[in-house]
């Protein structure tokens, strides 16, 4: 009965129409199939549209599980056995209240045994069984493997009752430690992931991903294998695993989600043990054109421009993980050929570049950027990227560089375009020598991009907004988060841009030792954009939230008794992107 009202439901709701119900029904008396299977293997429906009648039917709740971000406590719940056996998933836990996403909700046994196996009482919703599916290789893999791992180690410590037996043990958990291992940076990198961290507590080890910028849990080992676990990164880094007293860095390769990843390993000693911090350097995220860094269209025509130069020096400047690498790596891919002879000196090197010729500094060995650069100088270059510019020694060699026929890129710590001028001459670098080189000054910034399929108004908390000081009317968006974007509510990262192009005048406020403030004063009255403009033109198209906004970009300093920076940002941003 319950089966023909939901075949009735689907063709009052014109999923399907009725001669095709009768005929599915037919063949249901002669299979005996569910009516459901039939509708489905027939494709007349889809399992979106066989779910959405089911939950108007039996008056459940459906989940898209796409869109869920489950915490690893509930899933340990439900044995995976038993997620597997009935196509189900838990998904909240109030209490001792257990909401399961179910594909086949009426199974009284699979209530049954949920009951007594969790202790708790069962709330049932409805989900797809493909996305159940899906959903119980994405959140069961890791722990699946942790049980092997576990079980593994237990098989071997019951075989082995003497210290004799200690290297079958080791050989004998080896396989499994290190292939969990593998399944977390796998599992990283087809997320995303730009770093992993695994921290010990006093009681337990955690294990975090950091995507797009946020943290989020990811499994929680037992404390036990804290050891086998940190071991076994460090062997595979080369670092030493007998000293844990020491912080310690090492990188090693690993092939995941069909592609070579480099991975950086940091670990430091903490009151509880090593705790461990992988970089993931996906080499996709390199293989970009300048066009796909969030550059507007005058912009990139002017940086285009400006980096097919033959000499002079280039800074880019902005904070740790403001995308300055990415943007110098894109610009370096742009104009590498056969035909240059391209040299970069970093610390480390992240990617390896085709074609270029990359140096790894090693300050315990005296390999430092300056010894670099002065060995570099010798080998005839026509381009040479400085990852950072750190000291005088550098920023001088830098600049002579520049002035001798080479075209040199490098990075400084400032907090803008015209900061990263007066930068150069803190660190000693005369203001004349800084003057003839300059060619132009980079500054940015990074920032979360709404998901556009989820967004919508918003109203931002009202210290911000008189924070930000925009006006009350102001429209502001942000999403609420969907399946697209796994309920984060951002899809993917931008860069917010200031270009300081250098012109005669420029160069005579720096060879007169003029304030950082004076020159972008000057450089604004000639059309410069400066991050905060850039950022409220995304503000404004709905591209960024203004909390993201606020964080990146807010202006130091707002003048009272004349129009504000961020009144001339919004007309500028209305004028030109709305």
């Amino acid at each position: 009965m319950a089966t023909k009202t939901i075949g009735r439901l689907l063709v009052e709701k014109g999923i399907l129409d009725q001669d095709a119900l009768e005929r599915c029904l037919t063949e249901q008396q002669k299979s005996g199939q569910r009516l459901s299977d039939i509708l489905l293997g027939q494709k007349l429906i889809t399992e979106d549209q066989l779910v959405e009648v089911m939950a108007e039917r039996l008056k459940m709740p459906k989940v898209t599980l796409e869109s869920l971000i489950i915490a690893p406590h509930i899933i340990k719940s439900v044995p995976v056995e038993l997620a597997r056996r009935y196509t189900l998933l838990p998904v909240f836990k109030i209490g001792k209240s257990l909401t399961v996403a179910m594909a086949d909700p009426l199974n009284i046994i699979a209530m049954d045994e949920l009951a007594y196996t969790t202790g708790c009482e069962i709330r049932r919703a409805i989900a797809t069984e493909s996305g159940i599916n899906k959903a119980i290789e994405r959140y069961y893999s890791v722990q699946e493997r942790l049980k092997s791992v576990i079980g593994d180690i237990s098989d071997v410590s019951a075989e082995t009752a003497d210290d004799s037996a200690a290297e079958s043990l080791a050989e004998k958990e080896e396989a499994p430690v290190v292939q969990l291992v593998h399944l977390i940076i796998s599992k990283a990198v087809r997320e995303g992931a730009s770093d992993i961290h695994i921290e010990p507590g006093l009681t337990s080890l955690r294990v975090r991903y950091r995507v797009h910028g946020r943290m989020r849990e990811e499994a929680e080992p037992p404390k036990s294998l804290q050891a086998e676990i940190t071991s076994r990164i460090k062997i595979a880094a080369n670092l030493d695993v007998s000293e844990k007293r020491l912080p310690q860095d090492g990188r090693f390769s690993i092939e995941a989600d069909n592609t070579t990843v480099d991975l950086r390993i940091s670990t430091l000693p903490t009151i509880h043990g090593e705790k461990v911090v992988i970089r993931i350097l996906d080499p996709r995220k390199i293989r970009i054109g300048l066009s796909q860094l969030g550059l507007n269209d005058t912009f990139l025509e002017h940086w285009q421009k400006l980096i097919h130069s033959t000499e002079g020096l280039v800074i880019i400047s902005g904070p740790t993980s403001s995308g300055k690498t990415t943007t110098l790596y894109a610009s370096l891919q742009e104009i590498n050929s056969v035909e240059k002879n391209i040299v970069t000196v970093e610390d480390p090197v992240e990617y390896s570049l085709p074609l270029i010729n990359q140096v790894h500094t090693n300050e315990r060995a005296g390999l430092t950027f300056a010894s670099c650069l002065r060995s570099i100088l010798r080998q005839n270059p026509d381009i040479i990227m400085i990852g950072e510019i750190r000291d005088g020694e550098t920023a001088t060699m830098a600049v002579r560089a520049a002035l001798t026929g080479h075209l040199v890129f490098s990075t400084l710590h400032a907090n803008d375009a015209a900061g990263s001028i007066t930068r150069l001459a803190d660190i000693g670098v005369a203001g004349f020598l800084v003057a003839s080189s300059l060619k132009g000054a980079l500054a940015q910034r990074l920032v979360r991009l709404n998901c556009p399929d989820c967004l919508e108004q918003y109203t931002p908390p009202a210290a911000i907004v008189s924070m930000a000081g925009f006006p009350e009317k102001t429209e502001f968006r942000k999403s609420k988060g969907c399946g697209s974007c796994s309920m984060t509510g951002y899809s993917g990262m931008s860069g917010l841009y200031e270009y300081l192009p250098i012109d005669t005048t420029v160069r005579e406020m720096i060879a007169e030792g003029k304030s950082d403030e004076a020159i972008k004063s000057y450089a604004r009255n000639r059309g410069m954009e400066t991050i905060f403009e850039a950022g409220t033109k995304k503000l404004l198209n709905g591209e960024i939230t203004l909390e993201e906004l606020v964080q990146v970009a807010i202006p130091d300093r707002i003048q009272s008794d004349s129009l504000t920076d961020i009144d001339m940002a919004v007309d500028f941003a209305k004028t030109t992107a709305l």
